[in-house]
């Protein structure tokens, strides 16, 4: 096979214009689900599909370490964090992730989100219109805080949620949205090193239980704490996600508007449990979240005759893989009952990352987002009525993270008794 090479020195341009298409545009005009391009001045490699994501989740074969750009790290992800992490070291920062997803922690992180949309609901309905977006994400912060166990003050939950909104939204960004996510970092790493200082210092006192107390006094392979800045890095691996699970509610609201019939699934028969996971599971497919994600190949190798040389970037297309037709029946239609014969392939539905939770660098608070979306389901569809006024509620694949243009306006908000 010869490998479909994009002419032309940088294409780095062409990826903020085109976004979540930007990988799949180019494999459509060359039949092929591995294309080689150029960004950030570097050579390139995209794939895409199941068998795509079996070799990027191979250890052996790739590593994270030096795969995120500088300008990634300095807004989304932090220096230090799990993320960037390879082997042994990855390994062992990643079991502490993964023995925070118990069972209780998960029943726990519900009841607190299920209480926080109580005490929300009874505030929109004094508002004569809300724009959801932004309250999801605040109400997923608080979720996030009082799980973690990091002390917040209401005074300040509206600049915390802010700060972690223009973390995740300076990805695929540039000029002030970009620059306005590294400003948020700083902020919000200074705020949590303070707290990762303070508990050290016995200023604050938190429950051990907690994923806070349990990051704050980590040991690394040699036996030493992390230090602060990055025990806050990982805090903030925390607070940050979560936050991120209120645009995925916020489209889950919008497939509830657009697909009246997969309401009416979930509000109807005896298997509401399993039609809201298949729902959940649909929302993320379907709608835009994570465009790629990126690795540098570890070792010459080929695969399907293409050579792949040490160092070079990788880039797996998330939105293309749980879009590809070889994968996925009429993938541009939106139907929960695709999931009904679903086997749970960790490698063909990525939309949080492929391959194993405990050793490899699919994302641990996977369990979550599925948990709090479904969670939410049960409040937009038996715990509250509302409205949907006319507004622009289209969204664009070229700006990532997509979300909808007017942020999901609601309004005549209502608890139901039922």
């Amino acid at each position: 096979m010869v490998l479909p090479k994009e002419s032309g020195l940088d294409h780095s341009v062409n990826l903020l214009k085109e976004g979540y298409c930007f990988i799949p545009n180019r494999m459509r005009a060359s039949n092929t689900s591995v294309i080689q391009t150029r960004l950030l001045g570097q050579k390139v490699i995209c794939i895409r599909g199941q068998e795509a994501a079996e070799l990027f989740y191979n250890q052996d074969l790739f590593k994270r370490q030096g795969a995120a750009p500088r300008r990634i790290l300095k807004s989304l992800f932090g220096k230090g964090g799990v993320q960037g992490l390879d082997e042994q070291a990855h390994k062992h920062r990643k079991t502490l992730f993964m023995d925070l997803m118990t069972c209780d922690s998960l029943k726990k992180i519900k009841q607190i989100a299920e209480k926080q949309w109580e005490i929300a609901i009874k505030r929109w309905e004094a508002i004569e219109e809300v724009e959801l977006f932004h309250e999801l994400e605040k109400l997923m912060c608080i979720t996030a805080c009082q799980w973690t166990g990091v002390p917040i003050r209401a005074i300040n939950l509206n600049t915390r949620t802010s700060d972690l909104s223009a973390m995740i939204d300076a990805f695929g960004a540039a000029g002030p949205r970009h620059w306005r996510g590294r400003i948020a970092r700083k902020r919000a790493e200074k705020w949590i090193t303070y707290i990762v200082e303070e508990v050290r210092h016995s200023n604050i006192i938190i429950d051990s239980n907690t994923p806070l107390y349990k990051i704050t006094w980590h040991r690394d392979l040699s036996g030493e704490l992390l230090d602060v800045h990055t025990a806050a890095v990982e805090v903030l691996n925390l607070l940050r996600p979560i936050t991120a699970i209120g645009r995925f509610i916020t489209f889950s609201t919008l497939a509830l508007y657009e697909f009246p019939e997969a309401k009416q699934e979930i509000m109807s028969g005896d298997n509401r449990d399993q039609n809201k996971e298949m729902f959940v599971q649909e929302v993320r497919r379907y709608y835009p979240f994570a465009p790629f994600t990126g690795a540098r190949v570890n070792r010459d190798f080929t695969w399907n005759h293409v050579l792949f040389k040490k160092n070079t970037l990788v880039l797996l297309d998330i939105y293309g893989t749980n879009h590809d037709s070889t994968l996925w029946e009429n993938p541009y239609t939106f139907n929960p009952k695709r999931f009904l014969k679903w086997e749970g392939n960790p490698f063909n539905f990525i939309p949080q990352g492929g391959g194993e939770y405990d050793l490899g660098h699919r994302c641990a608070g996977e369990w979550i987002t599925i948990e709090l979306m479904k969670s939410s389901l049960h409040f937009l569809t038996e715990r509250m009525s509302y409205e949907i006024p006319e507004q622009d509620l289209r969204y664009s694949l070229k700006r990532m993270p997509a979300i909808p243009a007017n942020r999901l306006i609601i309004n005549h908000v209502r608890r139901c008794s039922y």
